[in-house]
């Protein structure tokens, strides 16, 4: 081992067992990102200033929300990292895409898969679409927070091989010292995007419909950008033309609809103030 690098703790994937059930870190994430997320959407729901207008729902309608939810993340995020990260795979192994708790969840399509639940959600409530996005993207990144951190302890999705006095040695990646990437991404997407979320919503960004969603688009795809410099490829994939990785690809669409969005919302502000 190098003599500056920092030996990975030994986590143990597992948080809790009882007999022959076993918790892992990973669903927890997923479990406290989601129950924060509702209590936190629950209390801008009862905020009525916050939007300028009445609330899009009433609170109590949040727990449905959540189910539409979790079913689009989870879908969503399974059957993207199976087309965006390792199709060959499963075409030779399909039942192995059902395999969820050997790991392999991809943020696009659980983006993709959530945002159609918020749509069928919508369309069910007779909601209109953009209010439902930009409650849901001002908590989204305490969600992503805990995923970052479950990457970490689970000792996966490592960073590019490094000599900065904080590299790891990840036991699954071999003896070279790694960027500690997963939790850069966690203080990147979890964190700081998180802060600007708050201060939007703060600053009455969901009296502009449209806005917070935008601003949570293309600020992921910033951040997940960056973070990409610092993490190793998939090893199915590598890098992609021109050095991208398939992050930083499928990252681009996000900030351009993003930023369409935020334009799309200060124009009507502006129309309707008029």
């Amino acid at each position: 081992m190098p003599l500056l690098a920092i030996p990975f703790p030994a986590f143990d994937p597992v948080a809790i067992s009882i007999g022959p059930l076993a918790v892992r870190w990973y669903a927890l994430a997923y479990i406290a990102g989601l129950l924060l997320g509702w209590w936190l959407a629950r209390r801008l729901l009862e905020a009525p200033t916050l939007w300028g207008r009445p609330a899009p729902f009433a609170s109590e309608t949040l727990d449905d929300l959540l189910v539409y939810m979790a079913a689009g993340v989870v879908l969503g995020g399974r059957i993207g990292y199976v087309l965006f990260y390792n199709l060959d795979w499963y075409l030779a192994h399909p039942l192995d895409a059902l395999m969820v708790w050997h790991g392999g969840m991809s943020f696009h399509g659980g983006l993709i898969g959530s945002t159609l639940a918020m749509v069928l959600f919508a369309r069910r409530r007779g909601l209109a679409f953009l209010p439902v996005f930009d409650l849901v993207a001002a908590v989204v990144p305490i969600g992503l927070f805990f995923g970052r951190i479950a990457n970490f302890i689970n000792g996966e999705l490592w960073g590019r091989v490094t000599d900065v006095p904080w590299a790891m040695v990840f036991p699954a990646a071999g003896p070279e010292p790694r960027h500690p990437s997963q939790l850069y991404q966690a203080g990147l997407e979890g964190i700081v995007l998180f802060v600007i979320m708050m201060l939007l919503v703060r600053a009455c960004g969901l009296k502009k419909p449209g806005l917070v969603s935008g601003t949570f688009l293309a600020g992921y795809g910033v951040a997940r950008i960056i973070g990409e410099f610092f993490r190793q490829p998939d090893v199915q994939i590598g890098f992609l033309a021109g050095g991208l990785t398939m992050g930083m690809l499928l990252s681009l669409p996000m900030i351009a609809i993003g930023l369409w969005l935020i334009f799309a919302a200060r124009r009507a502000d502006r129309t309707a103030t008029a």
